[in-house]
């Protein structure tokens, strides 16, 4: 695209907090689509890794790490230098539920890309497993969104995944309703969308996802490398294995634990995502294993399609993350684990110009409806994310573009208060979106979890229902 399109004239300043692969990765964009003067926007992070290519884009940087104790006091002068206010929140170690409180008292716009927490709760030993999950994050999320109400709007958990998927879900729905013969209005609203996929007989969802993007030199021992953020990698993958349970379920995994409050949507395992395999399957490559790694549109998704006839719930799709990452992050996951979870010393995220070449293919594999599964999702080659934006490998580009979708969309949308992405317009979205996705597409396949078995090692879990998270599982 020689021309790229202008979304919106912003007049306020505008505050990135955190500057790492998908914060470097963001501004280009955000400087190509928003009419905006470089200097109303600052930077904040505790590194000055990347502090050259905020000064090569004329944007402010502050070296400052945000802490529970100085976030209010670093980011009020920020916030009050005349317009309204808009705070992208693209860090680690930063309370998203500050950050949207900080928002809300500023009267700003926000986004973030997950419900992030202070640090120390990913490896609280201090407290049950249950208190470590995305959906106890969740939880205190949706807390604030009742307490706050309407006010300027705050996106929750606006990337590739969480944020992406939610949107491809509803696009796969319509696609697989056309395909099934199915006649239906289109839904207008949560409960019709949620009724649309129970009359789709899906039975589930997963987010099947694999990046192919090969450094060009070999992993070094000792080193976790990864092509997006390691720390937030190894974070999400040292909680606990999480999935959102369908009414189809017939039996609790042996590791399975259910919540006690909340809307009770999900259960988590008494084990590690990124210690926990289950069977999946992507275009062109196949049937592959993934990690389980917990994840907000894994809750998200199975409870805005849940259907409720009064207090009983008649419907309720599984889903779960099923993540195969790169070559280099499976040797770094493995090398971890192997040595007990202990990190190792150094952490590299892959540049583009170091990937020799790859995709990272992301979808939604939903699947038990007549057609059997069916996946669509983007297949963004590192060859192509190079052409389209700077600073970006396949997976970022991903991630980043999903942000700058989330943006505009905030701004199009200023009094909405807290949203999640499940219930944004999703055809707005990824109209803004993808430019930037390479290949977009769906494709059907007759593969289930039950091809993928062992039989010389494993009995099949549940040969009747082939979709039984027994037979997804690897045990």
């Amino acid at each position: 695209m020689t021309t790229w399109p202008i979304y919106a004239a912003w007049k306020g300043p505008i505050i990135m907090i955190g500057f790492g692969s998908i914060g470097h990765g963001t501004l280009p964009l955000i400087l190509r689509h928003l009419t905006v003067d470089p200097k109303q926007i600052s930077v904040i992070d505790p590194s000055t890794e990347w502090k050259h290519l905020a000064d090569k884009q004329g944007v402010n940087f502050q070296q400052t790490a945000l802490t529970k104790e100085n976030h209010k006091d670093v980011m009020r002068p920020l916030l009050s230098t005349g317009g309204q206010p808009l705070i992208v929140n693209l860090s680690v170690d930063v309370s998203s539920l500050d950050m949207m409180r900080v928002a809300r008292e500023a009267g700003a716009l926000y986004i973030d890309t997950v419900i992030e927490p202070w640090p120390g709760f990913y490896y609280n030993g201090k407290v049950d497993n249950a208190a470590r999950t995305n959906y106890a994050l969740r939880e205190k999320m949706l807390a604030l969104k009742a307490k706050l109400g309407v006010g300027p709007t705050a996106v929750s958990c606006c990337g590739a995944n969480p944020g992406m998927v939610s949107w491809f879900v509803k696009r796969a729905l319509l696609k697989l309703a056309v395909d099934l013969e199915f006649e239906t209005a289109r839904p207008r609203s949560r409960s019709e969308w949620a009724v649309l996929m129970k009359n789709l007989g899906v039975k589930g969802i997963h987010i099947a996802e694999r990046d192919t993007q090969r450094a060009k030199n070999p992993k070094p021992v000792g080193t976790f490398v990864n092509t997006w953020s390691v720390e937030g990698f190894i974070s999400e993958g040292k909680q606990p294995a999480e999935l959102g349970w369908g009414t189809h379920e017939k039996k609790l995994p042996a590791e399975g634990r259910r919540f006690k409050t909340g809307s009770k949507c999900a259960i988590f395992l008494e084990r590690a995502g990124a210690e926990t395999k289950v069977r999946t399957w992507v275009p062109d490559i196949g049937p592959q294993f993934g990690f389980l790694v917990t994840h907000n549109e894994a809750i998200s998704i199975s409870d805005y399609y849940t259907v409720r006839e009064g207090k009983r719930i008649t419907f309720r799709p599984t889903c779960h993350y099923a993540y195969h990452p790169s070559n280099d992050a499976v040797l770094s996951i493995h090398e971890m684990f192997g040595a007990g979870g202990v990190k190792q010393d150094k952490q590299h995220i892959l540049e583009p110009d170091e990937i020799a070449t790859g995709q990272d293919k992301l979808g939604v594999l939903i699947y038990g409806h007549k057609k059997n599964a069916f996946w669509f999702g983007s297949q963004l080659s590192i060859e192509e994310a190079r052409t389209l934006a700077p600073y970006q490998s396949a997976t970022g580009l991903q991630v980043t573009s999903a942000v700058l979708a989330g943006i505009v969309w905030a701004i199009e949308n200023p009094n909405r208060g807290i949203v999640e992405t499940d219930e944004m317009d999703f055809e707005r979205c990824l109209e803004i979106q993808t430019p930037y996705l390479g290949p977009v597409g769906g494709v059907y396949t007759d593969w289930n979890p039950l091809k993928s078995i062992d039989s010389l090692f494993n009995a099949p879990g549940d040969k009747r229902d082939p979709w039984q998270f027994s037979n997804i599982l690897v045990k």
